[in-house]
């Protein structure tokens, strides 16, 4: 997507004047040569990998009677060692992206691997410590190789294991299981880093959330959902604040941080929102809720197309959430639709005035 819009901006450029075709060209196969730029023969790699990765768990999951048993185990470990030596001839000849499908296939055998042997010899375990050791190995593989295509399984992999996590305990918090979320997010920024695999690090937030989701769903109390959306606000602010000492070198280096705060800023007062249904409190809200959206839009709208997209939603959806709660002082279902026409063209009104807003201070930044 973003080369899309790098290449109309480029050809807009060389048809005003400003550059020539021959910088805009050396431009775009500059981006194009970088590590983690998108190629389509990458892609299909990894899906390829994927495929072959599916039919070899399901081969192993049949559990075929007729092989011995050391002819299974034997071959899987062959197969673990074979894609990984293939996968390190392949980055030895920069190869990177059949390296890393190969690398795929490794990992993928070492999962039926673990329960294969525990599937053969009734070994004692459960669902939780499988994904566990799957994901200890894919990370070591991934920081070994320096493979984002490993950082990215493993980011599965953590989901997959706490998804195991939840189903195991009942969705229950479990003494150190509990912060598995945290640890793997932790494990999976770290690799992120050292791979170059910069789009790995959305797992940590998804998992994040989702851990945040969990423990509310353990005592569903107001103060948890206030502080989330404290919380969020606040690292919403220090990301985009212009005298915040951190909010450049998060636009530069972690644009994600800001969309993602917001988000979890717009989740703890959705659940303030299943609390708080009528009243004084139900007033504060929606007024947070847009004022929030308006502050996200003046801060961050402009250079973050994703925080601007989640803001306008956030206000829209505000708007009308707050009109069809009262729905019941007005005329009826009639004045509800004639209402949220209404609103919805205000906010139309409001977009534009914004967008022209968005342009003018680009056009003043350029200049």
């Amino acid at each position: 997507m973003y080369r899309g819009r790098l290449k109309r901006d480029l050809d807009i450029w060389v048809g005003k004047g400003l550059i020539g075709q021959g910088v805009a060209d050396a431009l775009l196969q500059e981006h194009d040569s970088r590590r983690s730029s998108f190629s389509i023969g990458g892609v299909l790699m990894i899906l390829a990998a994927v495929l072959i990765s599916a039919s070899i768990l399901l081969l192993i999951a049949a559990n075929w009677e007729a092989i011995p048993r050391l002819v299974k185990v034997g071959g899987i470990v062959a197969l673990i060692w074979v894609f990984h030596l293939l996968a390190a001839l392949a980055f030895g000849r920069g190869a990177d992206r059949l390296g890393g499908a190969l690398l795929v296939l490794g990992a993928a055998c070492f999962g039926g691997a673990i329960a294969l042997i525990g599937q053969l010899y009734h070994l004692s375990g459960d669902a939780f410590d499988a994904m566990l050791v799957w994901f200890a190995m894919t990370a070591v593989s991934a920081a070994a190789f320096r493979s984002g295509a490993l950082t990215a399984m493993a980011g599965i992999l953590s989901f997959a294991a706490f998804a195991a996590l939840l189903e195991q305990f009942n969705a229950d918090w479990h003494m150190l299981y509990g912060w598995w979320p945290v640890f793997s997010g932790l494990v999976i920024g770290l690799l992120s880093l050292w791979t170059g695999a910069d789009r790995a690090r959305h797992f940590v937030y998804w998992l994040l959330l989702a851990w945040f989701v969990w423990i509310y769903t353990l005592s569903i109390e107001v103060e948890t959902a206030t502080a989330y959306a404290a919380a969020g606000t606040i690292a919403f602010l220090v990301a985009t604040l212009p005298m915040s000492p951190v909010a450049k070198f998060l636009r530069r280096f972690e644009p994600a941080f800001a969309f993602y705060a917001l988000v979890l800023a717009l989740l703890g007062l959705g659940l303030l929102h299943a609390e708080w249904t009528d009243g004084e409190a139900l007033a504060l809200l929606g007024i947070a809720t847009i004022a929030l959206a308006l502050a996200a839009l003046a801060l961050e709208g402009r250079d973050n197309g994703a925080v601007r997209f989640l803001a306008y939603a956030a206000f829209a959806g505000e708007v009308l959430y707050l009109s069809y709660v009262t729905i019941d002082s007005m005329l009826g279902t009639s004045a509800f639709f004639l209402l949220a026409g209404l609103v919805v063209a205000v906010l139309a009104g409001v977009v534009v005035k914004l967008e022209k807003v968005f342009a003018r201070r680009a056009v003043e930044a350029r200049t």
